[in-house]
């Protein structure tokens, strides 16, 4: 930890502290306290209204909303273009690219300034946002926050069948929707797979329902995978969770259907190929047609029409026999593989963070025109 904090010294960082602007306050911010949140681990990050960040930690199994203050609205974004991503960030931190993990990036849609949760080897969580060409270290020791703690989150010390530990899947996505603090993750019922919704400003009531979905590569129903990533899409004036899995299917729940109490089997719509795992999701619009990305593991970015989705009327329902092989709903396959995260940096620009083919980590901005 020392050798961190000489590290930011040294190096050049800049370290802003959140509290240090004139504050706005608001409805959804009265109740918000004043100090240290104790974040144990920066995982998933999500932007809600007002410049507020939604943080996502996995080994306290709660959500965090820290006031960043971060509101000079911007209409359009910077062109992006940075290499040696990884190496650029770990400099900044006085240590090596192996000892950190780029967790998640999530862009302030007022301010379009972008947010990465890191995790140093050492335990160590830091915040950085990216400014021009140099990172801003986000203290959190003196922050307006607010958080909930995740009822029944699958235990600290669970592991799946192989020994490997579950914790790290308690929230395995996050977003904001409509008022709502979405999250996806294992809990510790019988039922494993769980979606959550939390009402936002923060209260005692989290909705969450037990999930369900035929898994046509695995060829059997599955109730304890956790969702690895989602978006929320609108169909015929009806919103749906869309949720991915590991080995790949694409299954669609009614959001408004995804109480306590419930257990809702999705209906799957897509599979996209066994060994293979989903990375992130992003929706867009172009020449007045809606889309979403997904980023994979071991296959390229895949660009799915929303006309398509609604038109497929079908269920899977039948194993998918022959190894990596796709069913059900058409998409697209885009020439940018190993992307690791995405997001919508503006109104005609995405952000993607890539490990190209020769090893080298790079960040980019590219316009949803050419996506």
């Amino acid at each position: 930890m020392k050798a961190l904090k000489w590290g930011l010294a040294l190096t050049g960082i800049i370290l802003i502290f959140v509290a240090a602007g004139t504050e706005k306050t608001s409805k959804l911010t009265s109740n918000f306290t004043k100090g240290n949140p104790g974040i144990a681990s920066m995982d998933k990050l999500a932007f809600g209204p007002e410049g507020i960040l939604l943080i996502g930690d996995t080994k306290n199994a709660a959500i965090y909303a820290i006031n960043t203050m971060d509101f000079k609205e911007k209409s359009e974004a910077e062109e992006v273009n940075l290499e040696a991503f990884d190496q650029k960030i770990a400099s900044s931190l006085g240590t090596t690219a192996d000892q950190i993990q780029i967790n998640d990036m999530a862009v302030n849609p007022i301010s379009k300034s972008i947010y990465f949760s890191i995790n140093i080897i050492d335990g160590t969580p830091v915040l950085l946002r990216l400014k021009g060409q140099e990172f801003e270290h986000i203290s959190l020791q003196d922050v307006s926050y607010d958080k909930i703690e995740l009822e029944n989150a699958v235990g600290i010390n669970a592991e799946d069948k192989r020994g490997r530990p579950l914790r790290v899947w308690a929230i395995s996505d996050l977003k904001y929707h409509k008022g709502k603090v979405l999250v996806s993750g294992l809990s510790n019922k019988e039922f494993g797979s769980t979606f959550r919704s939390i009402s936002f400003p923060f209260d005692d009531k989290q909705d969450y329902a037990s999930l369900e979905i035929w898994h046509a590569a695995h060829g059997q129903y599955e109730t304890h995978a956790p969702i690895k990533t989602f978006d929320i899409i609108e169909l015929d004036k009806t919103d749906y969770l869309m949720a991915s899995y590991t080995c790949t299917p694409l299954v669609l729940f009614p959001l408004d259907e995804l109480k306590t109490g419930v257990h809702a089997k999705g209906r799957t719509v897509a599979e996209l190929g066994a060994g293979n795992s989903p990375l992130d999701m992003i929706s867009y619009e172009k020449e007045g047609k809606k889309y979403f990305l997904m980023s994979n593991s071991n296959r390229p970015v895949m660009r799915i029409k929303y006309d398509e989705i609604a038109d497929f009327k079908e269920t899977l329902t039948e194993p998918v026999e022959e190894f990596a092989a796709t069913e059900g709903v058409a998409y697209d396959n885009l020439p940018f593989p190993y992307v690791l995260q995405m997001d919508i940096l503006d109104d005609k620009n995405v952000i993607y963070l890539q490990r190209t083919a020769d090893g080298d980590l790079v960040l980019r901005s590219r316009t949803s025109k050419w996506m």
